[in-house]
């Protein structure tokens, strides 16, 4: 049921809800051009009695007709009074806790940014700092007052300087810009090691602004160095390890010595010349080292023979290959070192030994390996023949190329011998 208000407008006897529907027209409707008031965008305020002046004037207007109205409207208009009254009291504790959780969130992201263990700057197009967490005044040694509002390039090492502009400028024009890895300097001029990752986010008038975080890698960078100095030492202990090996066949046979390290030599030549990474050029380098570790199986009176040896003889040198393997495989090189001394006899049409596999199944490391060591063989002095020189060994790769020999390593290696100033010995 509905109440009547002045002049027979009906009243809601209920609390109305702010946002939800327009209010009723009535005594407490207002309207600023009705009530005699301009609302401008800057109003200025009102003096005290200015203010008390307009407020009569609005209530004269609001209340005219009240004398004549009856009881029972009185006691209605009464009534809305109260739930006016109730409605804005709930209006007020709903904006004050708004408020509340709105400085709790101001807070709780004053810590999450102030205390961050990341340093935050945001810079402008000219890397000058307009904002700063105080992480990033703590890293660089200095308050956070003398760090807003200045250029970042006074914290910045010299002869990282430029290093620094060419990534600024990137990330500005939006360009691709990994993190950068520079020295700051920080209390006292001391240098710290910081990784910069930034992202281009505009202002509301979209000039540009470069949000930046700032990580210490100090530790990072020690520990790398660590890990570097330890590698070169586990890699000097390798290559001592591969020359122990080595001489367990030298001592025995000083023509083999002599031929590993020109297979050694020439190996990891070819890879260089083929566009192997280093650490490949590395691993044929090792492998030529190892390939005939085999042989210390071997008699020493059958590898110094100076004449021709027998079938029976050239079955046993045959089996140094398998020996090899076995000796090695059971080492973790970071290459396929014991595979690669299994197959460097074999050869892409099957004709090979121990396995007499074909082409798709010799490793890349075998076909470099076994082209490096007919080279060195016949270019060499044997105990059973004497040198046959560069041209008859290049000559025999050459026309059994793609039979015998992958095209790619017997080009490779013409190459290299058509370039003066190599040697393999």
């Amino acid at each position: 049921m509905k109440n009547a208000g002045v002049g027979g407008a009906a009243v809601p006897g209920r609390l109305w809800l702010a946002g939800t529907e327009a209010r009723p027209t009535g005594l407490f409707s207002y309207n600023p051009q009705k009530d005699g008031d301009v609302i401008t965008q800057k109003a200025s305020p009102d003096k005290p009695k200015d203010l008390r002046r307009r407020a009569q004037a609005r209530l004269k207007s609001r209340t005219a007709g009240l004398e004549k109205i009856s009881p029972e409207e009185a006691r209605n208009l009464l009534q809305e009074l109260h739930i006016h009254q109730v409605e804005l009291e709930m209006q007020n504790d709903q904006l004050r806790q708004t408020q509340a959780e709105l400085e709790t969130a101001l807070t709780r992201y004053t810590d999450l940014y102030d205390f961050a263990p990341v340093a935050y700057l945001t810079l402008d197009d000219r890397g000058w700092v307009l904002e700063a967490n105080l992480t990033a005044a703590r890293f660089l040694g200095t308050e956070r007052t003398r760090l807003v509002q200045q250029p970042l390039a006074p914290f910045i090492r010299p002869e990282d300087i430029q290093q620094f502009w060419t990534y600024l400028v990137a990330v500005v024009q939006g360009q691709p810009a990994p993190p950068l890895e520079l020295h700051l300097l920080g209390k006292g001029g001391a240098e710290v090691a910081m990784q910069l990752d930034s992202l281009l986010v505009p202002d509301a008038a979209g000039h540009p602004q470069v949000r930046t975080s700032l990580i210490d890698i100090t530790a990072r960078r020690r520990a790398e160095e660590a890990l570097a100095a330890s590698y070169e030492k586990v890699r000097r202990t390798l290559a001592g390890t591969i020359q122990a090996l080595a001489s367990t066949v030298e001592i025995r046979d000083p023509y083999t010595a002599g031929h590993q390290r020109g297979v050694a030599n020439l190996a990891s030549a070819l890879a260089q010349e083929m566009g192997l990474t280093p650490e490949a050029v590395e691993g044929m380098r090792v492998t030529g080292f190892l390939h005939d570790i085999g042989k210390i199986a071997v008699p020493a009176e059958i590898l110094n023979k100076p004449g021709k040896i027998s079938s029976m003889e050239f079955d046993l040198i045959k089996t140094h290959s398998q020996v090899g393997h076995d000796i090695l495989k059971g080492i973790e090189f970071p290459w396929p070192v014991a595979q690669a001394v299994l197959q460097h006899h074999e050869r892409l049409d099957g004709s090979g030994y121990p396995l007499g596999i074909k082409d798709g199944d010799i490793i890349p490391e075998a076909r470099i390996l076994m082209v490096a060591d007919v080279v060195v063989a016949m270019a060499s002095h044997r105990p059973y023949r004497p040198a046959l020189g560069i041209d008859q060994a290049l000559e025999e790769i050459v026309r059994n190329q793609g039979t015998l020999y992958d095209p790619g390593v017997v080009d490779a290696c013409v190459r290299i011998f058509n370039e003066p100033g190599f040697k393999f010995s």
